[in-house]
């Protein structure tokens, strides 16, 4: 079983997760960029943190064997924080770097008149520079949340069809699929979709345009859902190719309209600006034993 994780945000994760995400099939990924958790208080915290996904990231993944792309955006949550919207000026920048594969995460959060001004920027910005976008939809009012983001996205200059709703549900996605966008669905432990429901809908809607992800950070989550979808896939009835379909091809061919995406791991050197993933000197066997 192949799998790309098309939102999963390993700056978050331990090596540990890398070595278990590639013994289960996992060979590339994308991280979106997002809040971590603790506000930020300037835009200089962004520059250090989309800058570790353009180097520090991808070295770690290809120490394991798997290909990091990453999404560069300001988040809805942050959106709504002055001392953070100054970093839209900052984005062209990062949008031209070819492991940018797509805007996000853009969307809404509190669906605020600052979350509404970010995104239509985003989205903007997304046209101009070609590429499709990641769209957070709201946890809360998701069905309000939802026709919102959709009326939002149909009137950009990028359209529906190169926007990727992300954080789906039973509530949400028919809408979403009659809209004509790409569609997401993250697959939590206790929150969100699990892989019972996520068969559940894939027997209702089919797997065309359907992206599963781990969405896995800091928080409760688990980096080899993906995984776990594929195997309740195949348990359900579904055939090795439908699982491939939702695990492999259809990332990929979203992530493809960037006009960026690699699938071969690069070769790395043992370091990244001088460190690398080992702390500390390896271990040696003292001589005699």
């Amino acid at each position: 079983m192949r799998i790309f994780d098309p939102h999963i945000h390993m700056t978050s994760r331990t090596t540990d997760d890398y070595e278990a995400m590639y013994a289960a099939g996992v060979r590339a990924v994308v991280e979106p960029a997002f809040w971590l958790g603790q506000p930020r208080t300037s835009p200089a915290s962004f520059i250090d943190y989309f800058d570790a996904l353009l180097g520090w990231e991808p070295f770690r993944a290809a120490q394991h064997g798997i290909v990091h792309h990453c999404t560069i955006a300001l988040n809805p949550k942050e959106a709504n924080d002055p001392r953070c919207t100054p970093v839209l000026a900052e984005l062209p920048r990062y949008l031209v770097k070819d492991q940018v594969v797509a805007v996000g995460e853009i969307g809404y959060d509190s669906m605020t008149p600052a979350e509404d001004h970010a995104m239509e920027v985003q989205l903007q910005l997304a046209a101009d520079h070609g590429l499709p976008a990641l769209v957070h939809t709201p946890h809360r009012d998701k069905l309000e949340g939802l026709r919102r983001t959709i009326d939002v996205v149909r009137g950009s200059a990028l359209g529906t069809g190169r926007a990727l709703l992300d954080h789906l549900n039973e509530s949400t996605v028919k809408e979403a699929k009659d809209s004509g966008a790409w569609l997401g669905f993250s697959v939590y432990p206790d929150t969100k979709m699990d892989e019972e429901r996520m068969v559940a809908v894939l027997k209702e809607y089919g797997p065309d345009k359907v992206l599963v992800n781990s969405a896995a950070d800091w928080g409760k989550s688990d980096p080899l859902k993906t995984r776990k979808v594929g195997e309740a896939m195949l348990a359900a009835g579904f055939g090795e190719d439908d699982v491939d379909l939702v695990l492999w091809r259809n990332p990929v061919a979203f992530y493809s309209l960037s006009g960026r995406l690699r699938l071969e791991a690069a070769a790395t050197g043992a370091t990244h600006e001088g460190n690398s993933i080992l702390r500390g000197a390896p271990k040696t066997v003292p001589a005699g034993v």
